[in-house]
């Protein structure tokens, strides 16, 4: 037997080798084609070092960042191939290849951005970060009450952009002699202000019900998914009625380390294409699109797992359910909005249409969510996070050329 665990482990490693040279290939050929930016012309990095697997974390920022670059000259720093290619083709603004130290070296002597914006807690952000007379911002992929909203690696960069008055408590609580007032600045969730695409499906008499669930996770703390406990019976009993429609969109991640996981999302994905054979008027929806917004905008209930879509749904203001944890160790912080959350419990999920019914028509639901939304993300009128996102980014423009100039004095 291991001998055969030693062959298809050589297997594996080959096909990914293979794989990889093919990507470098594709992307040596296109590099030639890549506009040259002018020396000094990136004022605002946004610096991602993450493969393709997470390319969902700066795909929440193209609009934002698309709307920035008509004032400042802002372009996205790529370390890997397969992630370049897929910025060649989607990102709204210019995308720099820096797989080696010394591209990034390159990078900073020509352009010496004033800006960094960091999309995640990668590791390899310490090989950008090492490179002083900028300002190194982290602004995230999403709000969320999980426990990484609160790690101390916070204190590592210059600034971080915040959603609003609950990430300031949640971090005032975790981390220690740390200057929130100085280093953080609030701006609600610009994303929510670029909401894209159009519903693939009818405007007709259906309840949609948007299943968002997380990946399974990579420690027990963190084991928030629901598709293997939750999700299947949630998706049989949804696309049994004929009165509601299933969008499904699982985390992009789902099943990477747990095949039990990874089979359950296989069948919820097979159940969606028999439930729309047998009736294609039901337009069931398996959604692993690049764009977001039209789910958490059009669906009338949202179930998610504890993870950054339920703050994206709050800033929508409409019924929500939170799948229950059913891992022990799952850290589940409540003395937010999930201390008041409509949670569903595994055992429950067999009740889940009368549990969507209810949300939907609940005016007492719908009142406690307000409070939540103004909570986390502020005034979320169109617009207005906007607006805060391009004011903090001027007001750190600013410092930068105020500090700059004190040291071209001394």
């Amino acid at each position: 037997m291991a001998i055969v665990k030693d062959v298809r482990t050589a297997i594996r490693l080959a096909s990914r080798l293979l794989r990889s040279r093919q990507v470098r290939g594709r992307l040596a050929r296109r590099l030639p084609s890549v506009p040259t930016l002018a020396p000094g012309s990136v004022e605002v990095a946004v610096y991602f070092a993450d493969g393709p697997v997470n390319m969902y974390q700066i795909r929440q920022w193209y609009g934002p960042l698309a709307e920035l670059a008509r004032q400042r000259g802002v372009a996205i720093v790529s370390r890997s191939p397969g992630t370049m290619l897929t910025l060649l083709d989607e990102s709204p603004v210019p995308v720099v290849y820096a797989r080696q130290v010394v591209d990034l070296e390159r990078f900073v002597a020509e352009q010496a951005p004033k800006v960094v914006l960091y999309v995640n807690q990668n590791a390899r952000n310490f090989q950008m970060m090492r490179y002083g007379r900028m300002w190194h911002v982290f602004v995230n992929h999403g709000e969320s009450d999980k426990m990484y909203m609160t790690t101390n690696q916070f204190k590592a960069y210059d600034y971080a952009l915040i959603a609003g008055d609950a990430a300031r408590d949640r971090l005032a609580e975790a981390l220690w002699d740390h200057d929130l007032d100085r280093h953080t600045i609030a701006i609600g969730r610009p994303q929510a202000d670029h909401f894209a695409g159009e519903p693939p499906y009818p405007a007709d008499d259906r309840t949609v019900v948007l299943y968002a669930p997380t990946w399974e996770g990579d420690r027990g703390a963190a084991a928030y998914g629901s598709i293997a406990s939750h999700g299947t019976t949630i998706a049989d009993r949804v696309l049994a009625s004929p009165r509601h429609r299933l969008v499904y969109r699982p985390h992009p991640r789902s099943g990477v380390l747990d095949a039990e996981y990874k089979a359950a999302h296989e069948r919820i994905v097979a159940a969606i294409a028999a439930a729309n054979a047998a009736d294609p008027s039901a337009h069931h929806v398996y959604d692993d699109g690049p764009t977001l917004g039209w789910q958490l905008a059009g669906a009338d209930v949202a179930i998610t797992d504890i993870s950054a879509m339920i703050y994206d749904r709050l800033a929508v203001g409409k019924p929500l359910i939170v799948t229950r944890p059913v891992s022990a160790d799952a850290e589940v912080d409540e003395r937010g909005y999930l201390g008041d959350a409509n949670w569903l419990r595994a055992a429950d999920a067999g009740d889940v249409l009368a549990r969507v019914d209810r949300a939907a028509g609940d005016a007492e639901e719908l009142a406690r969510l307000q409070h939540w939304v103004q909570r986390y993300f502020g005034d979320t009128t169109p617009g207005a996070a906007t607006a805060r996102f391009h004011a903090a980014i001027d007001r750190l423009v600013a410092r930068w050329h105020e500090v700059a100039a004190d040291h071209a004095a001394s």
